[in-house]
């Protein structure tokens, strides 16, 4: 071994300085400026390297994809600060009001709806836990079942299209973003699906944790529902097919259909006359504020990639994997193993750059399909991410649940859910085709 030691030291001293609490960009610089000096002093680092980065960093700010990102945060937040997403939770809940578990089925669909117009976690559990909890607990539902539904169906905007996760992914694997769009859409649907399953079975096996709505709750009818339906649901669903449907057919790039989105929801916001100067100043700060986030942990880890790459760090690891007993299936047990792990304690956008560049050399010398790999890795975050005891959707809900929920109603509420959540992960590992499928349709048809 050369200096291989000092590449690990390396790793093991930004995650023991990422762990403290420390900012993750600034972790990654940091490290990188202490051990490039240390492999300097030790002859292991070259300086000259890091006359590389200047033309890393022209590349990340010139990526056509990653501009995708700043749209699809901009919709959620117009969304999410217009008001326009409670009236759409509002509505499907009337609409199924008189369905055992409605309320419930309501949320999933709100939060399967909200995943494909938003792609951001937060805004939506938080969402949904102000609007939906109260009333759940106020009509007799379960603690743990009105707490574990908001999280999972909150925590679909890590997987359905268009995620902001999978736009990070696609640059990490050298992917396409449109083909990661396309595999992820049937896994976060069956997802979808496995919630209202498991809602559906609560109400006819256990019926007492999914009561009816009283029947002296008034409940708009006939034309007044009809209208209310045509104002708050119908459009979020034409702005899903305008972002989603330009992609798939093939009419508009990822970033072309963010920008459509973008537009759209500020239509859809005027539309309601919400298309306040404030409104537009919130959003765009929220805009800003996660896209310089995103480019400032670029910038720090590719710092962070060179001097661990110089060292040796990434060839060893890759022989680390590639030598795993089991070959292939070795290795996709210990890199779920890994982004489960790292998911309970970090947020997605520092897993894609902590783990993603050390687990694609080894998978791509496995000849692993990087689409369908991707994509499995997207499915197990989204089970980290409201995994006990610090997954953070977890922490979303608790910061605006009532008192009468516990942190611990809120931890054993996911447990069904990530039981569900393994089941379809395993599911997408076993039947490639599940991510496959619609991709290859459409490299067959042509769209």
């Amino acid at each position: 071994m050369g200096f291989e030691w000092l590449a690990i030291l390396m790793f093991v001293g930004f995650f023991f300085i990422l762990m403290s609490g420390f900012p993750v960009a600034f972790s990654f610089a940091g490290t990188a400026i202490v051990f490039g000096l240390m492999g300097t002093a030790v002859g292991a680092f070259n300086p000259a390297r890091l006359l590389l980065l200047p033309n890393s960093w022209f590349g990340t700010m010139s990526n056509f994809t990653l501009l995708a990102i700043p749209f699809f945060v901009f919709l959620g937040a117009v969304l999410e600060k217009s008001g326009l997403a409670e009236e759409l939770l509002e509505t499907i809940g009337i609409v199924l009001s008189r369905v055992r578990g409605g309320l419930a089925l309501a949320v999933v669909l709100v939060g399967t709806v909200l995943a494909a117009t938003t792609g951001v976690v937060a805004a939506t559990v938080i969402v949904m836990g102000m609007l939906s909890l109260p009333l759940m607990l106020r009509y007799g539902y379960d603690k743990k079942l009105a707490s574990g539904v908001i999280i999972a169906s909150g925590t679909l905007a890590q997987l359905i299209p268009p995620s902001l996760v999978l736009v990070i992914l696609s640059d990490q694997i050298g992917v396409s973003v449109g083909d990661l769009f396309l595999g992820a859409l049937i896994p976060g649907l069956m997802l979808s699906g496995a919630y209202i399953l498991y809602i559906l079975g609560l109400a006819f096996f256990q019926p007492e944790k999914v009561p009816l709505i009283p029947d002296d709750v008034v409940i708009p009818q006939g034309n007044q529902l009809i209208k209310q339906v045509f104002k708050a649901v119908v459009p979020p669903i034409i702005l899903i097919f305008a972002v989603l449907g330009s992609i798939f057919f093939g009419v508009a790039t990822p970033t072309e259909a963010g920008a459509v989105g973008a537009v759209g929801a500020s239509i859809l916001a005027a539309f309601n006359k919400r298309l306040t100067p404030q409104l537009i100043r919130d959003a765009a700060h929220s805009t800003a504020v996660i896209t310089a986030l995103v480019v400032m942990i670029l910038f720090c880890s590719s710092m962070f990639s060179l001097v661990f790459d110089a060292l040796g760090g990434k060839t060893l690891i890759t022989n680390l994997l590639i030598g795993l007993p089991g070959g292939y299936w070795g290795f996709l047990i210990v890199s779920n193993i890994v982004i489960f792990i790292l998911g309970a304690f970090l947020e997605f956008i520092e897993i894609c750059f902590i783990a993603m560049p050390l687990l694609v050399p080894a998978a791509q010398a496995l000849n692993i399909d990087m689409v369908w790999f991707g994509v499995v890795m997207a499915v197990n975050l989204q089970t980290a991410f409201i995994s006990p005891p610090v997954g953070f959707s977890l922490f979303y809900l608790q910061s605006v649940a009532p008192k009468e929920v516990s942190t611990l109603d809120i931890h054993k509420s996911a447990i069904p859910f990530i039981i569900l959540q393994f089941i379809v992960l395993l599911i997408v590992i076993a039947f490639p085709q599940t991510v496959r499928w619609l991709i290859d349709i459409s490299a067959t048809t042509g769209v």
